[in-house]
């Protein structure tokens, strides 16, 4: 009989412990598309370095600085010859700090922070607005090379945009320059004027009954044609 281990389960074979780290190695290697869109890493003297040292429990890795969970709280893609962002950018949507100095970036960055509530750093290039405007920032200071955004600010602390959502909806931040409006429990609809739950039931309903009538038609139909040829 093979020798079992502590509660009797049997010892698994060396092949099988080599496979399992070789697994557990490849899961801890993983890392967000974003954090390798850039080759090399955070140097030691970058921004994002300096703040992701500030915590133990921070680790940087490639071009982001990310947390336990592995949310990216850090992202330096300065130098990396970008013209924008890139399709993967939303993956650091958590990040507080981001650096993208020395880049030839052309395109309005205006959308593209939208959704990155937690943002209180960006450094970008001299000749790129920071996106939102002086409006979005406590401040926006020029330097030789590059500019920082510094402190984004709440927009629903203003009473004229917080008079934009409705009396049944709260307004949040979504980014720089950017709010929506949620609508509060138990209220949906436009302008958040309709009371009570989703009717998904009678929505499915009629959805399902509308495409079941539009496919019988449009079965009749082409059997009329193909008899009639």
């Amino acid at each position: 009989m093979a020798p079992r281990g502590p509660r009797g389960l049997a010892r698994r074979p060396p092949w099988a412990a080599a496979l399992l780290l070789a697994l557990g190695a490849a899961r801890a290697l993983a890392l967000p598309e974003i954090c390798i869109q850039c080759p090399g890493s955070v140097q030691n003297s970058s921004e994002v370095a300096l703040y992701c040292k500030k915590t133990p429990v921070l680790m940087l890795r490639a071009r982001c600085c990310l947390n336990q969970k592995g949310a990216i709280l850090g992202l330096d893609l300065q130098n990396c010859s970008l013209k924008d962002p890139g399709p993967n950018f939303a993956q650091a949507h958590t990040a507080i700090i981001i650096d993208l100095q020395a880049n030839p970036i052309k395109e309005d960055l205006t959308n593209t922070f939208r959704g990155f509530n937690q943002l209180q750093t960006l450094v970008l290039p001299q000749d790129v607005s920071c996106p939102g405007g002086i409006d979005a920032w406590n401040s926006i200071t020029h330097y030789i090379d590059n500019k920082v955004c510094q402190g984004q600010r709440d927009l629903c602390n203003s009473t004229e945009d917080s008079e934009l959502c409705p009396e049944n909806g709260a307004c949040v931040p979504d980014g720089p320059g950017f709010m929506q409006c949620l609508c509060s429990d138990s209220f949906h609809g436009y302008k958040c004027m309709r009371q009570g739950s989703f009717p998904l039931l009678v929505f499915f309903g009629i959805l399902g009954s509308t495409t079941l009538s539009i496919s019988i038609l449009l079965w009749g139909t082409q059997r009329r044609k193909a008899k009639a040829s």
